[in-house]
């Protein structure tokens, strides 16, 4: 146990960025890709967890939910995954793959009525690499980066209510980088960059009814308010030969032109569990994202000029169910496995040209139980479409397999010696 203590910590320490990414144009606009704060097990439930607290598993997405912790328990989730994606542009095909590093958690008890929560997740990602012809020449598109994020989490409760905070540190780099080659003239690059580094606050309560001995019935709620992003963007460009150094031709601070939105989530899930154990859940989550502004940059000096479009986006709604059944508590092996199943559906925050996007698909995995019983291993699987409307523009099919490890461990319980 001294060596999964030492590869977390050693983890935590050295894979801030490491994130996983998958090749997509979608990502080239806004802040990329948004996460959603799920770990490996509720990925294969369809990413519920606004209603979740079983205290087994960590549960970021609800800080309430860290007071469900076993006073003597501590545990660490580490999650990775690998993405399959197909793409289809008109009659052209495509298909890439990307993956790595998911998150990394860690829950304590503080008291007998507390828990708290750390860890890095990512908040947004960005990836793509395209090219296309322009007159007299070629254009090739790619960005790299995201917004990740390192968390403090703590949660009491008292007569059924669970109340908890997630206070984070965001930070990350996001680059879009376009190559222009002229057919006559040498290969210039203009990159668009945002440094951002900024705090986050995360609230929710859950409530828990006991409907009977083995029953229970958990609402849960959350809200992020909306607030200014710090840090700042610019643009340079530069000739791409070896002694050309790059010229700033924009620049800006964040604050107070670009923001991130009130952000509200809701869920309820059932729950039975006697000789076997059960439970579903129902979330809605909602993000204001068409009231926030994403301001355009100007050339230094030349307010009239701009190098970088601003942007308007859609506001994101996201519908998900999910359910785990575990056959017979005191079964044999593939008895005691944990069976998962959950669908889910998604209007994105980006707007393209007066388009929208839309996400769907389905997922299920399994919850392996190791020799000593405590400690989980979470593989699953996600089939995801994505494309637009009402033009369509790239038609993307993924086949994301997750992997995560559930480390479940007694620090604080001693053997006595007789």
């Amino acid at each position: 146990m001294n060596k999964i203590k030492f590869l977390v910590i050693f983890a935590l320490c050295t894979v801030a960025g490491a994130f996983a990414q998958v090749s997509t144009p979608y990502s080239m606009y806004g802040y990329g890709v948004l996460g959603d704060r799920a770990t490996s097990m509720q990925r294969q439930m369809g990413s519920v967890g606004y209603a979740m607290n079983s205290g087994r598993q960590i549960n970021v997405m609800n800080p309430a939910s860290y007071a469900a912790i076993d006073s003597l328990t501590f545990l660490f989730d580490m999650g990775a995954d690998v993405s399959l994606l197909w793409q289809k542009d008109g009659n052209t095909r495509e298909h890439s793959t990307g993956g790595g590093l998911d998150y990394i958690t860690m829950q304590f008890p503080i008291c007998k009525f507390m828990g708290g929560s750390i860890g890095l997740i990512p908040y947004s990602s960005v990836g793509y690499a395209f090219g296309s012809d322009i007159q007299h020449g070629a254009k090739m598109n790619q960005g790299t980066g995201g917004i990740n994020q390192a968390y403090l989490g703590l949660s009491g409760k008292v007569a059924g209510f669970s109340i908890g905070a997630n206070i984070a540190y965001s930070f990350g780099t996001i680059r879009n980088d376009v190559f222009s080659t002229p057919l006559l003239q040498g290969q210039m690059l203009f990159e668009h960059i945002m440094q951002i580094r900024d705090w986050d606050i995360n609230l929710g309560v859950q409530y828990t009814a006991k409907l009977t001995r083995t029953e229970s019935l958990v609402a849960g709620f959350t809200y992020s308010p909306k607030k200014s992003l710090h840090g700042k963007t610019w643009e340079t460009k530069q000739a791409t030969a070896q002694d050309s150094k790059p010229d700033t031709v924009a620049c800006m601070g964040m604050k107070g032109k670009y923001y991130t939105p009130n952000s509200y989530g809701v869920g309820i899930s059932y729950r039975h569990e006697r000789t076997s154990r059960w439970m579903v859940e129902a979330d809605y989550t909602f993000q204001q994202w068409s009231k926030v502004p994403y301001s355009p940059l100007y050339e230094i000096g030349k307010p009239e000029n701009i190098v970088f479009e601003g942007m308007h986006f859609n506001d994101r709604t996201r519908y998900a169910v999910g359910g785990e059944f575990v056959p017979k508590l005191r079964g044999n092996y593939f008895q005691r496995m944990a069976y998962r199943l959950g669908a889910y559906y998604s209007k994105d925050y980006l707007n393209i040209k007066g388009n929208s996007v839309r996400e769907y698909g389905v997922t299920a995995g399994f919850g392996f139980n190791t020799p000593e019983g405590k400690t989980m291993i979470n593989l699953g699987f996600e089939w995801k479409h994505r494309n637009a409307s009402p033009n369509q523009l790239i038609a993307e099919n993924y086949l994301n397999i997750t992997l995560g490890v559930n480390f479940n461990e007694l620090w604080f319980w001693q053997r006595r010696i007789k």
